[in-house]
């Protein structure tokens, strides 16, 4: 089987530096692209220059060049520069593995719509670990759905742009869906002065940021006399790189379609 050619988008970043190490440690993959901003000083230079073996892939803003070896771009940017990417990667079959976050409702509908064009991986958080996460979350919250309050606390770096993440709120639609509630009706995301005694249905979110904290996410049922606390904590960007590295190995005999991690690790 022939390597799989990989281009990473937002390829100077710390995520895409992660990215791109790993793909140059996989024995079937190679880095085929890379693209970024066009004001980034790293447009023009070679993607691996940072590791000091250079990997003979310039990072380039131009999606016609950037791309233009790629059969899958794993994409960890903002939305529009995601969306931008996917509009173009569904003109030219390319497959997408996206972890970005912070897409609206119409982002959302657009990855959808793409889907019918190339086969996308699209979830919150790539880690093998945060998903088997969700599974037991989901388990968790039928037990705890009588007499338990439930709350999530997470915690990221001061660069991360959106709140809360969107590991923290897939973890919200896991548990509503599994209580049979809708998050956008029980999510509580803020608290100040007087609030009145916590809705029993409801489920609160508290966001930290500060230092360079990877992603810390703790899901508590508070019961009468004992609490139970789930908890995923990253030390590394690397799982997100390997998580995306398996989604992209799942893509491999797909033409199209929209898929998630559970789909990728079997846990549907």
């Amino acid at each position: 089987m022939s390597a799989l050619k990989i281009a990473v988008a937002g390829a100077s970043g710390r995520m895409g530096k992660m990215l791109i190490e790993a793909i140059a440690a996989a024995d079937d993959m190679v880095l085929a692209g890379a693209i970024d901003v066009a004001a980034s000083p790293s447009i023009g230079t070679d993607a691996a220059a940072s590791m000091g073996k250079p990997a003979g892939v310039l990072i380039e803003s131009d999606l016609s060049k950037g791309l233009a070896d790629a059969q899958f771009l794993i994409d960890f940017t903002r939305p529009e520069g995601t969306l931008t990417h996917l509009a173009y990667c569904a003109e030219h079959g390319i497959k997408m593995i996206i972890g970005t976050t912070g897409f609206d409702e119409e982002g959302k509908a657009a990855i959808a719509a793409a889907a019918s064009k190339t086969a996308i991986v699209f979830a919150p958080n790539m880690s093998v670990g945060v998903n088997v996460t969700l599974k037991l979350l989901e388990m968790a919250a039928k037990s705890f759905a009588q007499g338990y309050d439930i709350e999530i606390i997470e915690a990221h770096h001061r660069h991360k742009v959106d709140a809360p993440s969107g590991t923290a709120l897939k973890m919200g639609e896991v548990i509503a869906d599994a209580l049979g509630r809708d998050l956008n009706e029980v999510g509580v995301f803020a608290r100040e002065g007087v609030t009145g005694e916590r809705d029993p249905s409801s489920i609160g979110f508290a966001t930290i940021r500060g230092g360079d904290i990877v992603g810390d996410h703790t899901v508590m049922f508070a019961g009468i006399g004992e609490r139970v606390e789930i908890s995923h904590k990253s030390s590394s960007r690397i799982n997100y790189a390997h998580g995306s590295l398996r989604a992209a190995r799942f893509l491999a005999d797909k033409q199209t379609g929209l898929y998630d991690m559970y789909d990728v690790l079997g846990l549907h």
